[in-house]
């Protein structure tokens, strides 16, 4: 198999209900942080009212900030994709891959208690003060449901796996309904509701800590 493919499946995109392709899911390349950052400004901010006009920074400043964990190439730090490949008989064969798209990206790192401190306290109960934490998992509306979201996971669990780690944490916010269901279905279970100034003054959503737990027998 070639190692730029991990998983490759065929599936019946929404866009073209007769079309036919396979996705596959690799490694980020800092050609592609463009189209990430696309894909992260397009589901995390709202383009209705004000906001549409300070997508521009928005997205520079995702960017900005991608570019830089990506070059960075930290020991624990992986910045992960979907890609959709279109019109090839075979994904073993990069030569005659005739056009690719970037539907879905993920990132997965190892961080401390120092580095977040507004993490649950629960967290203290870890033999050590690292942890594998999942973030920025995102797929292009026209790809969901095809089950992209759920390989993204499953890839960063093996991530975490070869890095030692046999849990993994992510935050999502108590009102973000379609991400928790997700995430259950994928195994989650709530760690902690954290409160913020925000959120016991002006009544925003808290975040909720979920956690899973595997083995490489999973």
């Amino acid at each position: 198999m070639n190692p730029l493919f991990l998983f490759s499946k065929s599936v019946k995109t929404q866009v073209g209900k007769h079309h036919q392709f396979n996705f596959s899911i690799r490694i980020a390349k800092p050609q592609d942080i463009k189209s990430i950052s696309e894909i992260l400004t397009n589901n995390f901010y709202s383009r209705e009212g004000i906001m549409g006009c300070l997508i521009p920074l928005l997205q520079l400043s995702i960017y900005e900030d991608l570019r830089n964990r990506i070059l960075s190439k930290g020991e624990y730090y992986s910045c992960i994709v979907a890609m959709v490949v279109k019109d090839t008989k075979s994904t073993d064969n990069l030569s005659i891959i005739r056009g690719q798209d970037l539907v879905g990206t993920v990132e997965i790192s190892v961080r401390s208690l120092q580095q977040n401190r507004l993490l649950s306290f629960n967290l203290l109960q870890l033999d050590s003060f690292e942890y594998a934490y999942l973030s920025n998992l995102a797929v292009n509306s026209d790809y969901r449901g095809l089950g992209i979201a759920q390989q993204l996971l499953n890839f960063c669990e093996h991530r975490a796996l070869e890095w030692g780690f046999c849990n993994l944490y992510l935050h999502v916010l108590e009102d973000n309904y379609s991400a928790q269901r997700l995430y259950y279905k994928a195994g989650y279970r709530l760690q902690d509701a954290e409160w913020t100034f925000g959120s016991l003054l002006f009544g925003q959503p808290r975040r909720l800590l979920l956690r899973k737990s595997f083995s490489a027998q999973d």
